[in-house]
């Protein structure tokens, strides 16, 4: 029998289920009409049945069938002009899937005809691809939201106690020999007990999820055998990626995501997504017609307003959203506002956040899409942190975003990379980095958690591959090596690849001690990569987007070097969690403070007097020290009182020979207790005096404490 449809109402835009049957409403400013087609629930073929959206309002195709339930698969067919000089794309032999779909049933079938370009003919004068691809298309899938959260509370951890962790859901738990080998790579396994034990005895507070929105392969990378692992290929803004189930893709992925959330969260761990707003999966104008470009092409996309056939690319993906219309926008903070108020997520990482700051042309802090967020009620609360570039010109914006926001701090990493590395002339930047980078943030009101330090990511070198080899391997990715940075910045030392030699491999460990050590002294936010802690290798492949396999998941099987890797890291995020002075609210001001009589940072050259201007400038400055004084740091607890802390005294030795470090004179402290030197994973014992000397070997730093 056929379906009824009645005229419905224009908002929520999407598929609502409201009990008896389906409202459904599309935008497209553009468009003369728009069919909802409806698919069998069991297997997605074939159409069931075609049901023209009756009503119109204000650029709004909307319409309500009665008896419709969860479950029930649709798509689109949207006409309108093609005309790709104009900027319209529309071809209704094209599915399109529901920008606002909850669940994604299926992948896409590459072998389906889903481009509107026929055969790649670039001068687009022959018409639109007639040949239908819903047999391949993806299908939006109609979703009950309805899920028992029960007392589910976001952790809220302030930004000066929070450590996060980046993984990927499938990377993190495809190996777990403790997790049910059906649930690994799932949803259900990084909300299981062993992962979830895993990041609270590393002592992390958020992890940070790779792209979980529902993913679309590019046809390029399906040609060579191979699938976007990474995830950065974003089709649907509200969908939570359906590979990553392990019960089903009727809905069953939503409620998963869910679950793990709520696990998550009673262990106090918050949930970041790395959320890519700045293009799509439909590539460039050969790509294919998936989604918004079947929908409205010329609303959705940055045209070139000299040809409108071609994309405005700020993303190295061929096409880049346009986050100045409108709509555009809406859909954008309507996905934001979603995970965080029906999905309980607590912040998100944008990818290539210089793209949606753009306006006509150039990066702008005070762009809409910025003023929307600062006065939203609920996005205003969550952590917000930038990927401060794009690839257009002028796209590099470390330390221009707003305030409420967080940075992938790209000079922190670069700046301590080279310092281990050995490089002359960059004792002067460091300390900016290991203080908070007062240089970037300070000007504008914020504070050092506008910094999230990181040392490697997902792109590029794990850590023990950035001290392991000194140039990219990336064959296994099928683009004969052109692929990934040549700049990788390794701190490698001459031996490339794996080695047996215990003094490469003794330097090694140590250089990775250094880095990490490093990175959880510094004021800010750390941010570790998943699997560093492990000593997780790719082998030298410093770009494993496509690597959907052991090449990127984690191993848990330890050696002794892995076990020790693993319980240094443990100490070293205890300890940061430990010491307040590791964590100020505010920058150090070089003066004295309340209740000292010494200043609450100094500078120290190896022989133990306070570095000067002339010793910053100095090429071959690579070895030095500070004092970060814990008496009173300018912040409160809960109570309203100052926070009290231990002072701690870094030495940090990025040269090649051994140096006899002088400690301070007495005047800056009696006596010292070593927490950490990076020459031994294990948990050091000795005690030093005031005005004596503490050996260091060459590429080994000492975290010291005053007792």
């Amino acid at each position: 029998m056929p379906a009824r449809i009645w005229p419905g109402r224009p908002h929520p835009l999407g598929a609502s289920y409201d009990g008896a049957g389906v409202s459904f409403a599309l935008f497209s400013e553009h468009a003369t009409r728009v069919d909802l087609c409806l698919f069998d629930r069991a297997t997605g073929a074939p159409e069931r049945e075609t049901l023209t959206l009756p009503e119109q309002t204000a650029h709004v195709f909307h319409g309500y069938v009665p008896g419709l339930a969860p479950g029930q698969l649709y798509g689109y067919r949207v006409h309108g002009p093609y005309d790709p000089r104009r900027g319209h794309r529309f071809n209704p032999a094209k599915l399109v899937l529901d920008p606002y779909a909850r669940a994604v049933a299926n992948e896409i079938d590459g072998s389906a005809p889903m481009s509107s370009v026929r055969d790649g003919d670039l001068a687009e004068e022959r018409g639109p691809d007639p040949r239908d691809s819903a047999p391949g298309a993806p299908k939006a899938v109609v979703v009950d939201d309805v899920f028992l959260w029960d007392d589910d509370r976001p952790p809220r951890t302030p930004w000066r106690d929070t450590v996060i962790y980046e993984l990927h859901v499938k990377g993190f738990t495809a190996r777990h020999p403790a997790i049910p080998e059906a649930l690994r790579g799932t949803y259900a396994a990084l909300g299981s007990a062993p992962a979830v034990a895993h990041l609270k005895a590393l002592g992390v507070t958020a992890v940070e999820l790779l792209p979980i929105h529902e993913i679309a392969d590019e046809p390029g990378t399906v040609a060579r055998g191979l699938k976007n692992y990474w995830g950065y290929s974003t089709l649907g803004f509200f969908a939570p990626a359906g590979r990553y189930a392990s019960r089903g893709r009727r809905g069953e992925q939503v409620t998963e995501f869910k679950a793990m959330v709520q696990a998550l969260h009673r262990a106090g761990i918050e949930v970041i997504l790395d959320v890519v707003y700045n293009h799509s999966a439909e590539i460039d104008r050969l790509g294919p017609t998936l989604s918004l470009r079947g929908i409205d092409n010329r609303s959705y996309y940055r045209l070139d307003p000299k040809d409108p056939r071609v994309y405005v690319d700020y993303t190295g993906c061929g096409n880049t959203l346009d986050a100045n219309h409108p709509q555009t926008l809406k859909l954008i903070i309507d996905s934001l506002r979603y995970w965080v108020t029906e999905m309980h997520v607590d912040g998100f990482r944008f990818d290539l956040a210089s793209a949606l700051a753009r306006g006509r042309h150039e990066a702008d802090r005070r762009s809409a899409f910025f003023d929307i967020i600062h006065q939203d009620p609920v996005l205003s609360r969550v952590k917000l942190i930038a990927e401060p570039w794009d690839v257009g010109a002028g796209g590099y914006q470390v330390g221009n975003f707003p305030i409420l926001w967080s940075e992938w701090n790209g000079k922190y990493r670069d700046a301590v990379r080279r310092f281990w590395k050995g490089a002359p002339a960059v004792a002067a930047e460091l300390g900016y980095r290991l203080t908070g980078s007062s240089d970037l943030y300070e000007s504008s009101g914020r504070r050092p958690d506008a910094s999230v330090n990181f040392i490697t990511a997902h792109d590029g070198f794990t850590l023990h591959d950035l001290v392991a080899y000194g140039r990219k391997h990336n064959l296994a990715n099928g683009e004969q090596g052109r692929d990934g940075s040549d700049h990788d910045d390794s701190a490698n030392h001459g031996v490339e690849g794996e080695t047996a030699d215990p003094v490469v491999r003794a330097l090694r460990d140590r250089q990775v001690r250094n880095l990490l050590t490093t990175l959880m002294i510094s004021q800010g936010v750390p941010m570790i990569s998943g699997g560093d802690e492990l000593g997780r290798t790719q082998r030298g492949n410093n770009n494993a987007y496509c690597q959907d396999n052991e090449l990127s998941w984690h191993d848990w099987a330890l050696d002794d070097r892995r076990e020790a890797l693993l319980a240094f890291t443990r100490r070293l995020v205890a300890l940061r969690q430990t010491q307040p002075v590791l964590r100020r609210q505010r920058f150090f001001s070089g003066g004295r403070v309340r209740g000292s009589k010494v200043k609450d940072l100094a500078w120290f050259r190896p022989d133990g007097a306070e570095m000067t201007a002339e010793d910053w400038t100095r090429p071959e400055t690579r070895a030095l020290g500070l004092r970060m004084g814990g008496d009173a740091i300018p912040s409160l607890d809960r109570r309203g009182e100052p926070v009290v802390g231990d002072t701690l005294l870094v030495l940090l030795n990025g040269g090649e020979d051994e140096l006899a470090f002088v400690l301070p004179a007495r005047a800056w402290g009696a006596r010292w207790q070593v927490l950490v030197d990076t020459r031994s994973a294990e948990p050091p014992e000795r005690a030093a005096l005031a005005c004596e000397t503490w050996p260091m070997v060459g590429k080994s730093m000492v975290v010291m404490r005053l007792r």
